[in-house]
């Protein structure tokens, strides 16, 4: 097994996801209790495909349940697969690798020295009505005047995004636990202009099993989608541009954001470094 640093070019300051090679032999009781002991925020296990476009299955795991898609166990397990000797499909100079998980297929290609995956469609969008909105601002302590735009960006896990004043005001957030109820809720506000950094961002999912995670891929993708396809931001958003995630946890996450074509043909891709942290065996 592997455990891997994503987003975070610098060593402990990303979002570690543990990765459990050859697993097609452990129960799905087995990957779910290792998953609870681990107590990361994910937890994932490679098996061979079934789709004969995949080069790899992908099984994910948090302590409390299993996903369809996450956006950093994806690069994390993408990372693990090629160091263990994995070679894709399209041979060992093709750039990308096709994994096969619970939300379909998702192409993870190779951006420099970072890793990138392609977004896939989001399940749930659109306008988040009156009465889930004031549950997600009871959670986050805010009065209605604070959420600028709001909006449903799930790709999987369930997010429900929120937009407010800057990046000041997402770090000053205190969140209220006992209110979460099932809501998994992403936090974005933008960054001053002209500094590295667009939009500083906070995920929220107590209900999995994890009160706030480090950095968070599939968020990032799905406020992606929202905030570029529908302008939300306009001209300040570019269509690339680097997220921070983490900051008001002690982490320093990076997430690159590019948005290539237009139109129909547009396609997010989110990506950000990796790097194995941790190495050894796996006994049960």
């Amino acid at each position: 097994m592997s455990q891997v640093d994503v987003f975070s070019t610098e060593p402990l300051l990303g979002n570690p996801v543990a990765v459990v090679h050859d697993a097609d032999d452990l129960t799905t009781e087995q990957m779910a209790a290792f998953a609870r002991w681990t107590n990361l925020s994910e937890t994932t296990f490679l098996l061979r495909p079934t789709d004969p476009r995949a080069d790899y299955r992908l099984r994910i795991f948090t302590p409390g349940e299993e996903l369809p898609f996450a956006g950093h166990p994806t690069l994390g397990s993408a990372h693990a697969w090629v160091e263990a000797g994995g070679r894709p499909r399209g041979g060992a100079s093709d750039e990308s690798v096709v994994q096969e998980c619970g939300a379909g297929l998702v192409t993870v290609r190779r951006d420099g020295e970072r890793l990138a995956f392609a977004a896939p469609p989001l399940v749930r969008s659109g306008p988040v009505d009156e009465t889930d909105l004031a549950r997600v601002r009871r959670a986050l302590g805010l009065a209605p005047e604070e959420v600028l735009a709001s909006a449903w960006v799930d790709n999987g896990p369930g997010w429900v995004a929120v937009l407010l004043r800057d990046a000041d005001a997402v770090l000053g957030l205190r969140p209220d636990w006992s209110a979460f109820e099932d809501l998994e809720i992403g936090v974005v506000g933008a960054h001053a202009p002209g500094t590295e950094l667009a939009l500083e961002v906070r995920a929220f999912c107590p209900g999995i099993g994890v009160p706030e995670d480090p950095v968070t891929g599939s968020l990032n993708a799905g406020l992606a989608q929202w905030l570029l396809g529908e302008r939300v931001l306009g001209d300040a958003l570019a269509a690339s541009y680097v997220a921070a995630q983490g900051t008001a946890i002690g982490r320093r996450g990076r997430v690159h954001v590019d948005l290539v074509g237009e139109g129909t043909d547009a396609q997010v891709w989110v990506g950000g470094a990796t790097r194995t942290t941790i190495t050894g065996e796996l006994s049960l």
